[in-house]
């Protein structure tokens, strides 16, 4: 399967979980929890707030040579934005992606991840864990903050 045969696929329509794509074209899915969402809307919130400039998007899908994965928050400057709008799923990653992990997820999906979207260009990784707390990584490693968004907070409360 790929992205655009998931996306019409009338059976995958309206589920109560994250879906995604492996390397193999099998599709993933993830259950979300309610504290899931709410972080995935704080951020988005915050990112816009910070940012005048540029689009927030969630659920965002992104190819990679290990299929198409879903950030659960996203943002593109205005100069990606009008590269990626119309597409499936983005051909090249959003300058800043962000995912909001839970105890269910590895410390292998989390690194993987990591990689997949510095490979397609992203700029910076954030994660947040299910307590709030947010992590930065530039293509080097983990960084003390985003040069992106400096004033980003460290810790969201729910």
């Amino acid at each position: 399967m790929n992205w655009q045969e998931v996306c019409e696929h009338l059976g995958l329509t309206n589920l109560p979980f994250k879906i995604e794509l492996n390397e193999n074209g099998k599709v993933l899915m993830s259950p979300v929890k309610v504290y899931h969402s709410a972080f995935q809307g704080e951020l988005q919130f915050l990112l816009r707030s910070r940012l005048g400039h540029g689009r927030t998007l969630s659920e965002c899908a992104i190819a990679t040579k290990n299929g198409t994965k879903v950030a659960d928050v996203a943002w593109a400057s205005d100069k990606i934005f009008e590269i990626i709008k119309h597409e499936t799923e983005c051909s090249i990653s959003p300058e800043i992606c962000v995912e909001v992990f839970s105890s269910s997820n590895t410390k292998k999906e989390k690194v993987e991840k990591r990689e997949l979207y510095f490979e397609q260009e992203a700029q910076r990784f954030w994660l947040c864990s299910e307590k709030g707390d947010i992590k930065f990584f530039n293509p080097q490693g983990e960084i003390e903050y985003s040069s992106l968004v400096p004033d980003f907070p460290k810790h969201i409360d729910l």
